[in-house]
């Protein structure tokens, strides 16, 4: 049963495009993809659902017609709703949630930010099902709604939680696996891979520090840090580009996926810092590529590695400080030719499966099959 999708993204860029685009591309679906350019987000959520209302009144007008509405976190699904024909009005929706104003980490909070959270509290109200990217972020954003409400003056909607969390579920996001390096590693010293937006909620400092540590240490290794700059990418990037230019084998963002398959087939370790990740999608590229991961063990990356059924991965996390950060490689370093041979990590890099596209096309699309036959 093809169903005929309103897809609305009103900031259409990085992970959210991979997102659309790759499950279109899998898809059994028709899709009718509606977009705004990835920049000033807080517009973005101001004005979207006016500038998308128009954009679908029109098609609507000239006889499109679709079966469901599937919208990402940064619409306003319940004013777009109130502004769009009564036949869009009424159909099913779904509210994505690849992050949240709520729990996602602000440089500078200030009050009136506090808008967007509760843009994102009505929205899934509005919605017939909001899906969460991890188990972690699903848990994350619905607790901390109810701390949130309780700081508002009256009529506090507490009871309204429950409803999002009885309508919610967790949908992983496609990935493009890489294929797995097999050539033999060349003799050289441990290769570091680091792979993020350049954004202070990735922790830069704690990979510059880690890594300065194994540097004053003596310890030799290799480093790519690698991702989308921004102009005001935090200072750590620049200093560690001067501290460690003898060291670096790829710096920045990569022109095009297969450089950027090649730099994970390349790394023995890959290392996240992140103070703030609801999924991971770098990470289970790197790991599909036969990479040794190396991440904190908070945010998404227990769930995503599936820790809680595999105690015996604890070998892949450490507690997100960066002295335990430069300890862990320097040990790695002692055994470079034996990293990718690690027993553990063929088990972990066989369970990334779950995450690839044609197995997440498949699922997401029944899912939305089964919630237009319960709405008839």
């Amino acid at each position: 049963m093809a169903l005929r999708i309103l897809a609305l993204e009103p900031y259409y860029g990085g992970s959210h495009q991979a997102f659309l685009d790759g499950w279109m591309a899998h898809s059994g679906h028709q899709f009718t993809l509606l977009t705004l350019p990835a920049f000033h987000w807080k517009w973005r959520m101001r004005h979207a659902a006016i500038t998308l209302a128009d954009q679908i009144n029109q098609q609507a007008a000239e006889g499109q017609q679709w079966d469901l509405v599937f919208a990402s976190d940064m619409l306003n699904l319940a004013e777009l709703r109130g502004l769009v024909t009564d036949e869009v009005a009424r159909l099913p929706s779904v509210l994505y949630f690849h992050e949240n104003q709520l729990t996602y980490p602000a440089q500078q909070p200030r009050e009136w930010d506090y808008h967007f959270a509760f843009s994102n509290f009505v929205s899934g109200l509005s919605a017939s099902q909001s899906w969460f990217n991890s188990s972690f972020h699903r848990l994350d954003f619905l607790s901390a709604l109810a701390d949130f409400l309780q700081r508002m003056p009256d009529h506090q909607p507490l009871e309204q939680v429950a409803r999002i969390e009885a309508n919610s579920q967790v949908q992983w996001p496609g990935v493009d696996l890489p294929p797995r390096s097999l050539e033999e590693r060349a003799d050289g010293p441990l290769r570091i891979c680091w792979a993020a937006r350049w954004e202070h909620d990735k922790a830069p400092g704690i990979l510059q520090q880690a890594l300065l540590q194994l540097d004053q240490q003596g310890v030799e290794f290799r480093i790519s840090v690698l991702g989308e700059s921004f102009r005001n990418s935090p200072e750590e990037f620049d200093q560690m580009r001067s501290q460690l230019a003898e060291r670096i084998d790829q710096w920045g963002f990569l022109p095009s996926r297969a450089d950027y398959q090649q730099a994970l087939a390349a790394a023995d370790v890959f290392v996240s810092t992140a103070a703030h990740e609801f999924f991971g999608i770098s990470v289970v590229e790197a790991i599909a590529a036969g990479a040794y991961p190396l991440v904190p063990r908070r945010l998404a990356y227990p769930d995503v590695l599936t820790l809680d059924d595999h105690p015996e991965r604890e070998i892949f996390f450490y507690d997100g400080s960066s002295d335990e950060l430069a300890n862990r490689l320097a040990q790695l370093a002692q055994t470079t030719t034996e990293v990718r041979r690690e027993p553990l990590l063929e088990s972990l890099r066989a369970s990334m499966e779950r995450y690839s596209w044609p197995l997440r096309a498949a699922a997401m699309d029944q899912q939305l099959v089964q919630l237009i036959a319960s709405a008839n």
